[in-house]
């Protein structure tokens, strides 16, 4: 079977698993979104969705989030760990989008990756989420999963990238990469996995690791 084929059976568990898919992140617009998504660098979704209520009520929006200091953002954020440096990307990404974007998040790829702290990964999310545009995000969680199912080789996370957008339609990579999260939170976690009750795993995955 080659991992085209693989791709395509796997994708009908997920569709049949996880026919809607929401959002992880709690947010309102892009730049809500974009500063979720930040925070959540080796952090849970559920944490960050405790913390952003906290943050958003005092600044929503790059105008406001500048009238804060760096130290009083890292006082809110600090839950969510790497508080230094997500404290001074969020700062600092916000005077940026004041200076160069009338205080809109751009969408464009090239553009969002040069703000301060924000990665290929985090660029993806907003680009597919808050844009729409196709994207295919791969964070640690999906880059362990494509491994598992034989679908990349887990050399690195741009490979998996490559590889996931070559075998899942482009009009499809929004969703799927929502219903990989999803499906591995609930049937192919890290630890404590079972094989065999897992939809993919058990006909479609690599066997020889569970042995």
């Amino acid at each position: 079977m080659t991992r085209k084929e693989r791709a395509s059976k796997i994708h009908k568990i997920l569709e049949s698993e996880f026919p809607e898919v929401p959002i992880p992140l709690d947010h309102k617009d892009s730049y809500t979104l974009l500063i979720a998504v930040l925070l959540s660098a080796q952090c849970t979704d559920e944490r960050v969705n405790k913390i952003t209520p906290l943050l958003f009520s005092k600044a929503d929006n790059p105008y406001d989030m500048v009238k804060m200091t760096v130290e009083e953002i890292k006082s809110i954020i600090r839950p969510c760990g790497l508080s230094p440096m997500k404290s001074k990307g969020i700062f600092g990404l916000s005077k940026i989008l004041i200076e160069k974007y009338d205080g809109q998040v751009p969408e464009d790829m090239s553009a969002l990756e040069q703000l301060p702290a924000v990665g290929h990964k985090t660029a993806s999310v907003v680009m597919s989420q808050a844009f729409g545009v196709p994207a295919f995000p791969v964070d640690t969680h999906i880059h362990r999963l494509a491994y598992r199912w034989k679908l990349s080789t887990g050399k690195n996370v741009k490979q998996t990238e490559k590889d996931l957008k070559a075998y899942f339609p482009k009009e499809f990579w929004n969703k799927v990469h929502l219903q990989i999260i999803f499906f591995g939170r609930k049937y192919c976690p890290a630890r404590g996995h079972n094989p065999e009750i897992c939809p993919v795993c058990k006909t479609y995955g690599r066997a020889s690791l569970f042995k």
